[in-house]
């Protein structure tokens, strides 16, 4: 009797033995075995993969419902039948296959085999087996067992798992998976270090705790996916990023997919995979592409408006009035009281004490466009080593911040130095035209503004270019030096 057939079948699984009564003749024995066969049945019909079964001598003792569905023989038809040939497998191939899988009764652990099979409907299917030896009572071999599935299926999950483990190993992407208490429960080495955390520091700790900025819009996409499903593009989030130097501004390119499980009837979130890209220079260039593209057009804009204008003084504050869009919240002009200043020593550092006389101003109030004065001609009330003195002294651009104080202290720092009281970032160009130093034309930010860079310096030296001639025109015309 075969090992299988020792431990009870069901009819799907194979004819049953007649029963046996135990010593006491009661049906106990019975139910017990009865139990046991629709136990095995159970656990044999809801495996995934196909499985059968042969006894010692290479007949067929089981047969579950995936063996079915991928063969087409019930278990009625396999169960009882001598190896596979002639049903299963072609005459020509069934010594070989029956030799490979009875080869498993004398070997140790599994041996893996790929062979094709006949279905019943005389189609041929090509499968990868796991085959193994069943020991009877006495620890000897007994028969094999025998589980197989159709390789696309069987390449199809190992190319699954082998893709999971390249993403979490070599992926040069940040990939983590967020439960559905939206905390990391894995994470790639990529995204380690995006954080700046190691790979187990990070596990099972809120997003609150890694990012100083962005975790609400971050949590919120989280949110959504779980909620509704992965969006239809990447999303550009920015985040702050905390490391030993500081807070690291960055912009992430993120992806996101719902993962839901494929053993459950219904789909039951197990959370969402969060894939992401440093897009920080990328969205940094386009945005200064963009900036200097807008800049260049109210350059140009500018340009043109002011040709229209009969008094070049006028031209000065079109020039001045364009460069303010998006650049400034306030912009003043203040010329050299007295007439130009020569480079006499040729470093552009003037012999005497300059003063400067305010010609234009933006209106602090409402917005409008920039006043004319200074017919008075009186000096501007600059204390030593102010910002705009220091221009005319270098003949260069100068900035200037009232830095990390309170808003009472920032506004004594604009008013001491004659500015609108709301500046808090002043950046000075020196007006130059034919070799002389004409004044400075200064543009001011407020509180909720970034300090002047570099690159906003070049601008504000480009208009202050325009506005020299201007104003060097309109000298002339006035009959001045």
């Amino acid at each position: 009797m075969s090992a299988s057939r020792r431990s009870g079948t069901t009819d799907e699984l194979g004819p049953d033995e007649p029963e046996r009564e135990s010593p006491e003749g009661s049906s106990a024995g019975s139910e017990s075995s009865a139990g046991g066969s629709d136990l095995l049945a159970a656990l044999l019909d809801g495996m995934d993969a196909a499985l059968c079964a042969f006894d010692g001598d290479g007949v067929v003792t089981h047969w579950n419902r995936e063996a079915e569905r991928i063969l087409g023989w019930s278990a009625a038809e396999a169960v009882g039948r001598h190896g596979f040939a002639g049903w299963a497998v072609r005459e020509a191939d069934a010594e070989e296959v029956e030799g490979r899988l009875m080869s498993a009764m004398d070997a140790p652990g599994r041996q893996v085999h790929e062979f094709a099979l006949l279905t019943k409907d005389g189609g041929r299917v090509l499968v990868r087996t796991q085959s193994a030896a069943v020991r009877g009572p006495d620890g000897k071999p007994a028969g094999v067992y025998c589980a197989f599935s159709e390789v696309h299926a069987q390449i199809d999950l190992e190319r699954s798992i082998a893709l999971s483990e390249a993403l979490f190993e070599d992926a040069s992407w940040g990939v983590v998976l967020v439960d559905a208490d939206l905390r990391p429960a894995v994470v790639n080495a990529h995204a380690a270090r995006a954080l700046g955390i190691g790979r187990t520091s990070v596990l099972g700790r809120p997003l609150g705790e890694l990012l100083a900025q962005g975790v609400e819009e971050l949590e919120s996409a989280l949110t959504h996916v779980l909620a509704e499903g992965a969006p239809p593009a990447p999303a550009e989030i920015w985040v702050s990023v905390r490391t030993p130097e500081g807070e690291r501004r960055r912009c992430w390119r993120c992806g996101f997919v719902r993962l839901a499980s494929p053993l459950a009837e219904e789909p039951v979130p197990l959370g969402v995979g969060w894939l992401f890209q440093d897009a920080t220079e990328a969205k940094q260039a386009e945005q200064e592409a963009s900036l200097l593209r807008f800049r260049t057009n109210q350059l140009h804009r500018a340009a043109r408006a002011a040709a229209e204008c009969e008094d070049p003084a006028e031209a000065a504050t079109v020039h001045l009035d364009f460069a303010l869009a998006g650049f400034a919240d306030h912009a003043l002009i203040d010329r050299v009281a007295g007439g130009p200043v020569a480079d006499e020593t040729g470093a552009g550092e003037p012999a005497d004490p300059v003063r400067l006389v305010r010609v234009a101003v933006t209106p602090s109030g409402a917005p409008g466009p920039s006043r004319l004065g200074g017919e008075a001609g009186l000096p501007v009330r600059y204390a030593e080593g102010h910002p705009a003195l220091q221009c005319v002294a270098r003949a260069g651009s100068v900035r200037a911040d009232a830095g990390d104080v309170p808003a009472g202290r920032a506004r004594e720092w604009a008013v001491g130095r004659q500015w609108p009281a709301d500046a808090v970032h002043a950046l000075c160009a020196v007006l130059r035209s034919r070799g002389r130093t004409l004044g400075v034309v200064t543009f001011l930010r407020g509180a909720g503004r970034s300090a002047f860079g570099r690159g906003d310096a070049v601008y504000a030296e480009d208009v202050a270019v325009r506005i020299a001639a201007a104003l060097d025109l309109a000298a002339v015309r006035g009959g001045s030096q």
